[in-house]
C-alpha cells in the first residue's frame, strides 16, 4: 500500500473518533437546549421574533470565527471562575468547540420545532382539552407526536451542518477529520485533504440516512422502523461518546502522561512537531501533537500548559503579543521577549533553534532582473503598478504598516492567500510581489528573490523553544530538547521544508523530521 495512504488509514480512528464525540455532545445540547426553548416561545408569542433573530444572527457569523470567538469567551469566564472559586477550566479544545457547534445547530432545531408545533391543526389541541387532557398532556400526546416529522427534519438538517463544521475545530486545539484538511492544505498532500473531506461526508450521509428513517418512521407511524433506527443512532451516538477513550485504552495511552507538543498551520511547524516527538520518544517521555493551531491559540494554550512544548518565532511575540509598532535590534528583541514571556505567561523560552524564518517580500526573479529591483527600496518605485500577495495575517500585522511607512509603498492591489497558494500565484504571476517565509521550501522551487531591507522595518523571527510552566519544571524534558538549542541553520531548515513541500517525491512531515535530525546530528550536535 502507499505509505502516504496506509499513513491516513493509520490515523483515521483517532480523528474520527473524535470527530463524532464532539459532533453527538454538540447535537445533544442543541436539542436539550433547543427544544424547550421552541415550546417556550411557540406558546408566547412575543418572545418568538426576539428569539430566532438571535438565534439567526448566530447563523450568520462564519463558522470559523464564531469557533475563534468561543476561546477568549471561555478564557475570560475560567478567569473569573479562577477569581471566585478559585479553579478555573480549560478554554481550548473541547470547551469551544462544543459550544460553537451547539449554538451552530439551534436554529434549524427551534425553527423546525415552532414551525411543527405551530401547524397542529387546532380543531384537534381543541379537542384535547375537550376531552380534559392538560397543557401537559395535550402538549406530549398531541402536539409533539404530531410535529415529530417536521422536528426530526430539523435535527436531521443540523446534523449534516455540524458534521461539515466540526472540521473547522482543528485551529483551536480540537481533533477531528480537519485535521486532515488542514494538514494536507499546508502540505500539498492532497491525499490527506481527500481523506477528510470524504470521511466527514460519510459520517454526514450515515447520520442524515438513519434520522432520515426515524423521520419517515414517525410521518408514517411505523413502530419497528422507529425502534431500529433509534436503536442504530443509539449506537452511533453513543460510540461517539466513548469512542477516544477507548480508543486511547486499546492503545495502551495514558493521555494525561504525554507531553503536548503544539504546531501552528505551516510545514515547518509539522517538521519541528514531529522532530520533538522523535526526541522525546528516544528519552523515554510519551508525546502527543496538537498540530493547525492558531498563532495566539498556541501561546496562549501553552501559558495554561494545556500544550507544554511550543516553537513560536520572536518577531511574531513582539509584534502581536507585545504590541511592539517598531522593529528593534536582535538581541534586544530576543532579551525583552524571553523576559516577557517569562514574567507575563510563566513560558520558559530555551534558547534559539538556530534560525530564523522572518517575514520577506518576495518576487519572480526574472521580474526584478527586468525592474532592477533588488531592495525594497527599489521596489517603491514601482509599486503603484504592481499587485502583492501575502496570508491571511500579513496585511494586519505591524511590521506590514512599518514597511509601508518607512519605504512609502503603495500597490495597485493587495490579495490575501493561504500560504499553500501564495507561491505558486508569484510564479504564475497572479500576483507579482508576496510576503514571503524565509525557509519556505517553496522559495527556491519556484525560483522567487527575496529583496533586501536597508531601513529594518522588518524585525527579526527566531525560532524559539518555548516549554509551558508545568514543562519548565521537568528536567527530563529539558534535558531532552537542550541539545536542539542552536542546532538547526535556515538552510537545514529550508531543505527539511522543501521535502515537504516539493510537487515530485514528497516526504510527510515525520520523514522530514528525521532527516532533519539526520543533518542535525552530522552537524556535530547530539
Amino acid at each position: 500500500m502507499n505509505q502516504n495512504l496506509a499513513r491516513q488509514l493509520e490515523i483515521l480512528p483517532l480523528n474520527l473518533s473524535h470527530h463524532l464525540k464532539i459532533t453527538v455532545i454538540a447535537l445533544a445540547v442543541g436539542v436539550i437546549v433547543g427544544l424547550p426553548l421552541s415550546i417556550l416561545i411557540a406558546r408566547r408569542p412575543r418572545l418568538r421574533y426576539p428569539v430566532l433573530t438571535i438565534i439567526g444572527v448566530i447563523q450568520t457569523i462564519p463558522s470559523l470565527a464564531l469557533l475563534a470567538l468561543m476561546v477568549p469567551l471561555l478564557a475570560m469566564l475560567s478567569d473569573l471562575t479562577e477569581r471566585t472559586v478559585g479553579t478555573g477550566f480549560s478554554f481550548f479544545g473541547f470547551y469551544p468547540t462544543v459550544l460553537a457547534l451547539s449554538l451552530y445547530s439551534l436554529l434549524p432545531i427551534v425553527r423546525n420545532a415552532v414551525t411543527g408545533i405551530l401547524g397542529v391543526e387546532p380543531t384537534l389541541t381543541e379537542a384535547a382539552k375537550g376531552i380534559g387532557m392538560t397543557p401537559r398532556q395535550t402538549l406530549l400526546r398531541v402536539e409533539l407526536p404530531l410535529a415529530a416529522p417536521v422536528i426530526v427534519a430539523g435535527l436531521r438538517t443540523a446534523t449534516v451542518w455540524v458534521v461539515g463544521t466540526a472540521t473547522l475545530a482543528t485551529p483551536i486545539g480540537q481533533r477531528s477529520l480537519g485535521n486532515y484538511i488542514f494538514s494536507g492544505l499546508q502540505t500539498r498532500n492532497r491525499v490527506a485533504v481527500l481523506f477528510g473531506c470524504v470521511a466527514a461526508a460519510v459520517l454526514a450521509v450515515i447520520l442524515d440516512f438513519l434520522i432520515g428513517a426515524l423521520q419517515k418512521a414517525t410521518a408514517e407511524r411505523r413502530r419497528a422502523m422507529a425502534i431500529a433506527s433509534t436503536v442504530a443512532l443509539a449506537l452511533v451516538f453513543g460510540g461517539g461518546l466513548v469512542a477516544p477513550n477507548l480508543l486511547a485504552y486499546l492503545r495502551g495511552v495514558n493521555r494525561s502522561d504525554q507531553v503536548g507538543i503544539g504546531a501552528k498551520t505551516f510545514t515547518e511547524q509539522y517538521i519541528l512537531a514531529s522532530l520533538f516527538e522523535q526526541v522525546l520518544a528516544d528519552a523515554g517521555i510519551a508525546a502527543r501533537r496538537n498540530e493547525s493551531l492558531g498563532s495566539s491559540v498556541g501561546l496562549d494554550a501553552l501559558a495554561r500548559s494545556e500544550i507544554d512544548i511550543f516553537v513560536d518565532y520572536s518577531g511574531t511575540i513582539w509584534a502581536n503579543a507585545m504590541n511592539r509598532p517598531a522593529s528593534a535590534d536582535r538581541e534586544i528583541v530576543l532579551n525583552e521577549v524571553s523576559e516577557w514571556l517569562s514574567s507575563e505567561l510563566g513560558i520558559r523560552s530555551l534558547g534559539r533553534l538556530g534560525f530564523e524564518n522572518a517575514y520577506a517580500i518576495a518576487m519572480r526573479r526574472e521580474q526584478a532582473e527586468e525592474l532592477g529591483i533588488s531592495t525594497i527600496a527599489d521596489l517603491a518605485r514601482h509599486a503603484p503598478s504592481l499587485k502583492i500577495g501575502g496570508d491571511y495575517e500579513f496585511f494586519e500585522r505591524p511590521e506590514w504598516f512599518d514597511i509601508q511607512r518607512r519605504y512609502r509603498l503603495d500597490f495597485e492591489r493587495e490579495v490575501t492567500y493561504d500560504s499553500t497558494f501564495m507561491y505558486e500565484a508569484a510564479y504564475r504571476g497572479e500576483v507579482d510581489v508576496i510576503s514571503a517565509f524565509t525557509t519556505d521550501g517553496r522559495i527556491d522551487t519556484y525560483d522567487l528573490v527575496l529583496l533586501d531591507d536597508p531601513l529594518g522595518a522588518i524585525p527579526p523571527y527566531d525560532a524559539l523553544l518555548l516549554l509551558s510552566p508545568e514543562a519548565a519544571e521537568r528536567d527530563d524534558i529539558i534535558n531532552a530538547l537542550t541539545p536542539l538549542v542552536e542546532s538547526i541553520d535556515e538552510e537545514m531548515m529550508r531543505s527539511a521544508n522543501g521535502l515537504v513541500d516539493r510537487d515530485e517525491d514528497k516526504k510527510p512531515p515525520y520523514a522530514a523530521a528525521s532527516e532533519l535530525r539526520r543533518m542535525i546530528e552530522q552537524k556535530g550536535t547530539p
